[in-house]
């Protein structure tokens, strides 16, 4: 195929993808169009079978760490780890939402940095529905916490969202360097965050709830699930250590409580495979396939010219900004595929900051992040109103914010560290 064509159909491929990921007609998969338009690209010559292979076998053991994270917090849930969270949450706000908020923080953050946002959207966004309704406050403040903290709290590990995976395959750096070098950046937009929303929700906190009546049995702390996690989280670290791959750590984690839940019969295998999400990770290695093949025509020169070389703060403030805003137009996880080759030459600082843009950005529209999009469905399943004016006007206020003061917290770490 001459050179303008494969540009061409490798263009209108991705965008076909992105269209059917974000409208997802009839509730159908993102694999669906996703798997036959990289049979396309092959079969067309789009992109070579030779790159088509590698960029799978790349992707391989980036979807098998994902796969064993999905499993993992679908069987916390069935433990009852988030009907204890939600639980604490109403117990320990007693009606007063600013309290409530900060404990959505605080939930949200933790549950997407060692379970990733996947666990946020679609595991504690319902409770928090249910905690907010039990205690009589508004829930717009909390809900929105959710999706926001699901991208920008994903920040702190490697496990905590696909595009971290991609990027620490990336950068070279170890599971505990990684997060060392995180840590400050996660929590400058955390707090970010939190003072945006404080400001921006002021009217909605400072509505008074009514006296909660509820006598309502507390569930359990699901204290199996909670050292199966710790045991996994310090599996990732020994294995990092020894230069082994940490998703044998996933790995053994989700089949600790796949195994529980299945000898009590509270699963079956079947159901164990469908916790796993096959059709969503044939989404992301036939995604990656689509893009690999608009990256081979063009795509990959053309942000070559405009990504910021250097470690200092002001390329890094440009790598950042550009990534969010290629995550903005394209979606995240095709714009950290795209951005990673080109910015790994420049160490692991490049490709942080590629990081911190992929995943503060999304937060600005809709279409950023699957994770955005699959919030905005359980929200109107919810019948509560999200309106496109008001989540672009919140996220015209944190996401600037948050991305230039963890930039900056991320090039003060790369010194100090």
């Amino acid at each position: 195929m001459n050179t303008p064509l494969a540009e061409s159909l490798s263009a209108v491929l991705l965008v076909a993808v992105l269209a059917w990921a974000v409208v997802r007609p009839f509730g159908w998969t993102e694999a669906v169009l996703a798997v036959p338009a990289a049979g396309v690209a092959i079969l067309t010559g789009a992109i070579s079978l030779d790159h088509a292979r590698d960029e799978v076998a790349r992707l391989g053991p980036v979807v098998g760490f994902l796969a064993a994270v999905l499993v993992l917090a679908h069987f916390c849930d069935v433990e009852g780890l988030f009907r204890a969270c939600g639980a604490w949450m109403a117990r320990w706000s007693r009606g007063r939402p600013v309290r409530l908020l900060t404990a959505v923080f605080a939930l949200a953050s933790v549950i997407t940095a060692v379970l990733s946002l996947d666990a946020t959207i679609v595991l504690l966004t319902p409770v928090v529905f249910a905690t907010a309704a039990r205690s009589g406050v508004r829930p717009k403040p909390h809900v929105y916490a959710c999706t926001h903290l699901s991208n920008t709290a994903s920040l702190l590990l490697p496990v905590s969202n696909l595009t971290n995976l991609l990027a620490f395959a990336a950068s070279g750096l170890s599971f505990t360097r990684f997060a060392a070098l995180m840590a400050l950046p996660w929590l400058a937009a955390i707090g970010v965050e939190y003072v945006v929303f404080r400001r921006f929700f002021a009217r909605d906190l400072s509505a008074a709830a009514p006296i909660s009546r509820d006598t309502g049995e507390e569930p359990p702390l699901p204290l199996f699930a909670l050292v199966t996690v710790g045991c996994t989280l310090a599996g990732f670290v020994v294995t990092s250590a020894f230069g082994v791959d940490p998703a044998w750590a996933a790995a053994a984690g989700a089949l600790v409580l796949a195994g529980r839940a299945v000898v009590r019969r509270q699963a079956t295998p079947l159901s164990v495979v469908r916790a796993a999400a096959p059709p969503f990770l044939a989404f992301v290695l036939a995604l990656g396939v689509v893009v690999r093949a608009v990256v081979d025509n063009g795509l990959s020169d053309a942000l070559g010219h405009l990504l910021p070389s250097g470690s200092g703060l002001p390329a890094l403030l440009g790598i950042a900004a550009l990534a969010a805003v290629l995550a903005n137009l394209i979606n995240n996880l095709p714009a950290v595929l795209v951005l990673l080759p080109l910015a790994a030459p420049g160490g692991a600082g490049a490709v942080l900051a590629v990081l911190l843009g992929v995943n503060i950005g999304p937060n600005l529209t809709y279409a950023g992040s699957l994770a955005t999009l699959l919030w905005r469905r359980i929200v109107h399943q919810h019948d509560e109103g999200v309106g496109l004016g008001e989540f672009t006007r919140l996220g015209l206020i944190a996401v600037p914010s948050a991305l230039a003061v963890s930039v900056v917290a991320l090039w003060g770490a790369l010194h100090i560290l």
